[in-house]
Formats: C-alpha cells, structure tokens, sequence
C-alpha cells in the first residue's frame, strides 16, 4: 500500500517537554522490536476478527443492506469539466456565490432506482442546503457563480450498487453542463453489534476517518488514516471475509521525548484480495461502517 501525505486536520496546540499529547506518542512499542510489532498486529487482527464474526448475520447487517449508503461524492463537478485552473481551485476550496434567490419547493421525498430494481423513498434536501454544502465561502480569489438551479437526476456508487437518484441541477456561469448535488439523504447508520474499543487499545489499534475513493475494478480502497508527530506515519490493515471488510489502522515508528499536539491525515491505499461488491466496509475500533468523505451525513429516518 501506499501512502500520500493529505493535509492537517489539527493545529499545533502546544509544545510539551518530555511528554506527547496524542494517544500512543512517546511509546516505544515497535522501535526495533520486531517480537512486539508482531504482538501488536495479533491484538489488531484479533479485534477485526471479532467485529467481522459479530457482524456477519447481525440485524446491522441487515439493515445496511436494506439502506442507501452513498460510496461516492454527492457534489459531481460539470461533466464538461473545469474551464480553468482557476475555476477548479474555487470548487475545491468552496469559494462560490449565487445570482439571486434560491427556490422553495413542496417536494418533501425522492426515490432512490438501483439497477437491481429495488427503490427507496428518502426526504429530499432543500436547494439552499444542497447549495451550502458545496458552498462554502465568499471571499476574494477564484470564484464560482450559480445562476439557477432546478430538479433532476443523477447515479451515485452506493452499497448496493450503482444508484439513480434526485439530484438539484444547478447552472454555472459560463458552463453549459450544471454542478449536480445530490438531493436526498443518507440512511440512518446502524448501531454497532459490538462494543467500541478505546483508541490505542489492541496492540495501539486507532480509528479510520473515513473512506475516500474506490479504484474503478472495486479492487482497492483509498482511506483516510491519522497520524501524529511522533510517529512515521500511519499504517492500514484489512481482514477481508464475504460480508465485510474490516480496516484496522494504527501508526509505525513512535518515538518518545517531546512532541506537539497535532493531528496529520494521509490518503492510505488499501488492496483487497476481491472485489468491494456490496460487502459492508467497517472501521476495527469503531465497529461502525467507515463514512464516505468528511463523516457521515446520514439523517434520522
């Protein structure tokens, strides 16, 4: 697997003499010691192993399947692509405005279409929250402007597969194709069958901030994994059965003496040995499904 440096998530909130703030830094476990790293990697296999077993036939199972889960970004940039260099560093960075007010609308539901057939009925999100989401600023430097927006369509890669679904279309200025943002919610996560564990137990076992992209043939995940100041990195496992696939992260290389306290993502490429499918993708500590992008946005239906 390989790793690339993402961005900070946490500040630099003070220099301690001696001592490390995050949990695990400034613990020597694994430095040279090939016999405890080993140890280390059993306590983690073994808590994936417990998740995965406590899993397989839960009524959270069953009800993941049964849900909408986005797998993919719900903002899906102008299939025309960007105009500029320019025009794409004000996408990512959120910097986009409006030309007049954004419509109400009655619609109160939108139904999900997998290919499979199956439909799902979820509350419809409003224009202007769909429009806040994406964005984010006002500011000066590249910017985007919406112009309108109206309802229609769009696929999204969910759990179950490729999905139509309600999206709000909304125009750009000077683009001919629109900036589509998903228009319903997510369904409600489902609780956990199995108790969290506490971050750094289980051979230093830390949580998975969430999943970032899938390769085209379903044969890798992309996932954002955490790190701190004392460490080289982080480090993701995965134990794969025919319902799940369990990420266990930790990080290698700790060192002792004085650290900071901050927080460091990296995107982490994980293989898997089969395709991703419809199998359910759990986060070892948590022993919840591991969200798509920044967290999850399911709603309470």
């Amino acid at each position: 697997m390989n790793t690339n440096p993402n961005h900070l998530v946490g500040l630099v909130l003070a220099p301690l003499l001696g001592a490390c703030l995050l949990a695990g830094c400034g613990d020597d476990r694994g430095a040279g010691d090939g016999r405890t790293d080993s140890q280390s990697l059993r306590a983690q296999e073994k808590r994936a192993r417990e998740v995965a077993d406590a899993w397989h036939g839960s009524a959270a199972a069953a009800a993941w399947s049964r849900g909408y889960h986005p797998m993919a970004d719900a903002t899906q940039p102008p299939e025309s692509g960007w105009h500029s260099e320019a025009d794409k560093q004000a996408y990512e960075t959120g910097n986009i405005v409006r030309r007049g007010k954004l419509p109400t609308t009655t619609i109160t539901r939108g139904k999900v279409e997998w290919r499979s057939g199956s439909t799902m009925n979820r509350p419809l999100v409003e224009p202007n929250t769909a429009y806040q989401s994406f964005a984010r600023y006002n500011s000066a430097g590249p910017r985007l402007t919406v112009t309108g927006v109206k309802l229609g369509e769009t696929t999204i890669t969910t759990s179950r597969g490729t999905a139509t679904v309600p999206a709000w279309l909304f125009t750009l200025d000077g683009y001919d194709t629109p900036l589509r943002q998903v228009a319903i919610t997510p369904s409600k996560l489902p609780e956990p069958p199995i108790r969290q564990a506490q971050q750094g137990s289980a051979g230093g076992l830390r949580n998975v901030a969430g999943l970032t992209g899938t390769a085209a043939d379903a044969r890798s995940l992309t996932v954002r994994a955490t790190h701190g100041a004392c460490d080289d990195g982080p480090v993701v496992n995965v134990l794969e059965t025919d319902e799940s696939i369990v990420l266990y992260a930790s990080v290698t290389g700790e060192r002792s003496g004085a650290c900071t306290a901050q927080i460091i993502e990296q995107n982490v490429r994980v293989e898997l040995r089969q395709p991703l499918a419809d199998r359910v993708v759990l986060d070892a500590l948590t022993a919840r499904p591991a969200p798509y992008g920044d967290g999850p946005r399911s709603s309470a239906a």
